[in-house]
């Protein structure tokens, strides 16, 4: 399939699905770009579609086939794991959609902790070791803790909105949070089974690569973000206050290293197992003594990490998405911006806690050295915050110091109530 251009429909509506749609909106393969449901940065790009429910796979069908959608990019996790992808190409009008995103199968990635595991262990991909347990299982659990060093390791096995991971310091708390987990449904069905895990000590990182299922892949650039709340990574986790790539300490012989152990069997490990996967796969990794070890797998683009990894892409995103469809990207040569570029998340005040929405903002404008990624917003009479994280403000730079700079220039002319961001993203490398 190769069509002179094309109608894009991308599901989301955070700053990842602003960054992905303002990189096809590039490609001169762009024909209609529609974002469901989108937000105010989206909506100067494409058409939001507010009433389309992503999680509803007959209606974004419907929506598919009445609007000549030639290609649907998944954003979030939530749609892919539910398998959206499967449905929509179970609808015999619909056998020539590109679907970027992996098939429910190969979504357990994501969907599942132990499956993962499992996956890992399978295809010898370094990892932290790791037992598995259910509410039936909760002595062995304990007992299992007791066998570690601290900090302890809890994942709740299923989805849990980024929340389902607790580290713990003390063995008795540690204890008790397994049965909150087990027992009393700290996380609902998420944590019906819980993985526990020996901690890793090391410098996390993220990798990204676009695979087309046949063994064929590209990898995008690395990142490294913030998660906690506080300067110095203190306070609570967040989904992200910032991101930077490239990565400093990333250098040929980490690369080479991860490609060998991590990538390579990874990719290779989905032709084997029969697990049909057209997409991103995000490998969160950590730089261990030992080498580098994956952490988690996600099926999608992480966030704010998307903001910094696709503003640096150089070759056409749906060039890309096309040889993802048909087989053939491992005849894609893949390009990146080689400056460094920097993403800063301002948030909504009282954020990863109980905030308010609907906040005007003001002073967004067009600037000149950095790109404003809409995370939660609303577009009316103004432009309002609509969530926790509300804009990322991602700049280039010939360092980081540079890129930084320019970011929070832009930060200093916008304002909203309660706004905050961090003032030390990239301190530590």
């Amino acid at each position: 399939m190769n069509p002179t251009t094309m109608n894009v429909l991308v599901l989301g509506s955070g700053g990842r699905e602003h960054a992905l749609s303002y990189k096809i909106k590039e490609s001169k393969k762009c024909n209609n770009l529609f974002i469901a449901p989108g937000n105010a940065g989206t909506g100067r790009l494409g058409t939001n579609v507010h009433n389309l429910a992503i999680d509803d796979s007959k209606a974004v069908g419907a929506f598919v086939k009445s609007n000549s959608i030639d290609m649907v990019v998944v954003g979030p996790e939530g749609p892919l794991v539910a398998g959206i992808h499967d449905e929509l190409k179970s609808d015999n009008e619909l056998s020539d959609l590109i679907v970027v995103g992996p098939r429910q199968a190969a979504a357990e990635l994501e969907g599942s902790k132990d499956f993962a595991k499992k996956f890992m262990m399978r295809h010898h991909i370094p990892t932290a070791l790791y037992q598995t347990f259910t509410k039936d299982t909760l002595d062995s659990g304990q007992a299992f803790l007791e066998t570690l060093d601290a900090p302890y390791v809890l994942k709740a096995d299923g989805l849990a909105a980024g929340k389902g991971v607790l580290i713990i310091e003390d063995l008795a708390e540690a204890k008790q949070e397994l049965k909150n987990m087990l027992v009393d449904a700290k996380f609902g069905d998420a944590s019906s089974r819980v993985v526990i895990e020996e901690f890793l000590a090391g410098i996390e990182f993220s990798i990204f690569a676009l695979t087309d299922g046949q063994g064929g892949y590209v990898l995008l650039p690395e990142a490294k973000d913030y998660k906690r709340i506080g300067e110095g990574d203190t306070g609570l986790n967040t989904g992200g206050m910032g991101a930077i790539s490239p990565v400093p300490f990333f250098g040929d012989s980490l690369r080479e290293k991860t490609i060998k152990e991590i990538i390579e069997p990874t990719i290779q490990g989905l032709v084997k197992d029969d697990l049909p996967y057209q997409g991103f796969v995000f490998f969160g990794l950590i730089n261990t003594e030992k080498g580098p070890k994956v952490i988690e797998y996600n099926v999608r683009l992480g966030d704010p990490e998307t903001e910094v990894v696709i503003p640096r892409l150089e070759t056409d995103l749906i060039d890309l998405f096309i040889a993802m469809g048909n087989g053939t990207l491992d005849q894609i040569e893949i390009k990146f911006n080689p400056k460094t570029a920097v993403t800063v998340m301002a948030v909504s005040g009282g954020y990863p806690g109980a905030y308010e929405k609907g906040k005007v903002i003001t002073g967004l404008r067009d600037f000149e050295n950095t790109m404003v990624f809409h995370a939660g917003t609303a577009s009316g009479a103004e432009i309002t915050t609509a969530g926790g994280r509300v804009m990322a403000f991602t700049s280039f730079g010939g360092s980081k110091e540079e890129a930084l700079g320019k970011s929070y220039a832009a930060l200093n002319e916008v304002c909203y109530e309660g706004i905050n961001y961090r003032k030390d993203i990239g301190f530590d490398l």
